[in-house]
């Protein structure tokens, strides 16, 4: 269950009370009236069933409630209650089918700004690629594809395929076409430096057996991507982000991006090609298969919760 939260104006109160109390999903309704300040007007909160959400917040969107209010929906993690239970099996469909439209744009918009905390957890895990390479450490390699958060801009690209958002789109571009060049610049130079120390040589990019993986192409390289893409966007749609750690560990693009830098400061240009290529089959890959997914499960929303609506959603 999710808990869903209206401010609006009085004159607006009756509908949206007459609209959550017809849906089978809605237990737990409240009114508060008079309580709003800024905007003044009335407060209604209700336990909503996940299955519902999206229809009833285009509902409330076609009603004019967000320009004159607010709407905002918080996950509800433990509700001891029959009604609520009763009203979340009346509700139609599944939790986990359900998706959240306005949820899922917020939530890969934010995750795909480029910004200094973004660039500093890629760079991050570029260089713990990096050591994972040099001492043919297979958990260091893992360590760094959760650590990287560039499935944030991938699962951006895959949302802005499905729900035609060329804003969301180029802002996730932007974060890739730009981090990624910047981290492996930032680890670059820190490999060259190792190397002028003599911590490592070309001889130390030989004979590794736990990381060629990473720079091994072929084609389960692309089914890898393609099923962690839309492993992803149904960990994302389905509110299971548990899952998410195992798409994060079959990505394989930082690991990628850091064993390149290593081969070509080592000039190893045949393994430096391979492990350029595994990073862009990644992007792509999963960018794609996450679009599609999302495009189906579109395709099987009932007409009233199709998206996109064009406000733009807070979280803030």
């Amino acid at each position: 269950m999710m808990r869903i939260r209206v401010l609006c104006e009085s004159r607006d109160s009756e509908a949206v009370v007459a609209l959550l109390g017809a849906e089978p999903g809605v237990a737990h309704l409240t009114v508060a009236g008079g309580v709003g300040k800024q905007p003044a007007g009335d407060l209604i909160e209700a336990a909503i069933a996940r299955e519902v959400v999206e229809r009833v917040l285009r509902r409330l969107t076609e009603h004019g409630v967000h320009h004159r209010g607010e709407i905002a929906l918080e996950q509800i993690d433990m509700m001891v209650s029959d009604t609520a239970e009763a009203a979340e099996q009346a509700a139609p469909g599944a939790g986990a089918e359900a998706v959240i439209w306005d949820e899922l744009i917020d939530t890969t918009g934010e995750e795909s700004q480029l910004n200094p905390v973004f660039l500093a957890f890629l760079t991050i895990a570029c260089l713990l690629a990096t050591v994972g390479v040099l001492t043919d450490s297979a958990i260091t390699i893992v360590g760094a594809m959760v650590v990287s958060p560039d499935f944030g801009p991938l699962a951006a690209l895959a949302v802005a395929l499905a729900v035609r958002r060329r804003g969301l789109a180029v802002r996730a571009a932007l974060a890739l076409g730009v981090g990624f060049p910047l981290a492996m610049l930032v680890t670059a130079a820190f490999a060259w430096l190792g190397r002028a120390a003599g911590l490592f040589g070309p001889a130390d990019l030989t004979g590794l057996h736990e990381v060629s993986f990473i720079y091994h192409v072929g084609p389960y390289s692309v089914v890898v991507a393609l099923l962690a893409g839309v492993a992803g966007v149904l960990a994302l749609t389905s509110a299971k982000p548990g899952a998410l750690v195992g798409v994060f560990i079959s990505v394989t693009t930082v690991p990628a991006a850091g064993f390149a830098v290593l081969a070509a400061v080592t000039e190893d240009w045949r393994r430096c090609g391979g492990s350029v290529l595994q990073l862009l089959v990644n992007l792509v890959g999963v960018s794609v298969a996450g679009g599609l997914t999302l495009l189906v499960r579109r395709g099987r929303v009932p007409g009233p919760g199709r998206p996109p609506r064009e406000h733009r959603p807070s979280r803030r």
